[in-house]
């Protein structure tokens, strides 16, 4: 899958695509940013609660591609201009971190999400 194709996914709202032709090979969920840090594969999306621009940072220094913000958090203005800055992608979902980790591993092919 690629950035871009995050903006398909039912319930997700594109705040910032940054490069949108940039694959994702993984997903990492996660609120602890030294975890993140530490443990996000590179070319991957974090999924996470942490709307502000301490996030960006940590993605740009993991090689993570895109953020997912989820509970229906806001976008403060300087976490959006760290992301165009950076060019990471945000997005936002009504979704808990539960439900949109399992939306994008379905996306990337890694559970059959909703199927008997």
């Amino acid at each position: 899958m690629v950035v871009q194709d995050l903006a398909q996914l039912e319930g997700f709202t594109e705040h910032c695509m940054g490069d949108g032709s940039l694959t994702i090979q993984d997903a990492y969920t996660g609120d602890l940013l030294s975890d993140v840090m530490g443990n996000a594969p590179a070319e991957s999306v974090l999924i996470t609660i942490q709307a502000h621009k301490n996030t960006v940072a940590v993605a740009s220094l993991a090689g993570i591609r895109a953020l997912v913000i989820c509970n229906n958090r806001s976008i403060p203005s300087d976490m959006l201009q760290a992301a165009k800055d950076e060019g990471i992608a945000i997005f936002t979902t009504a979704e808990t971190q539960f439900e949109a980790s399992c939306r994008i591993a379905a996306a990337l092919g890694r559970i059959n999400a909703g199927k008997a």
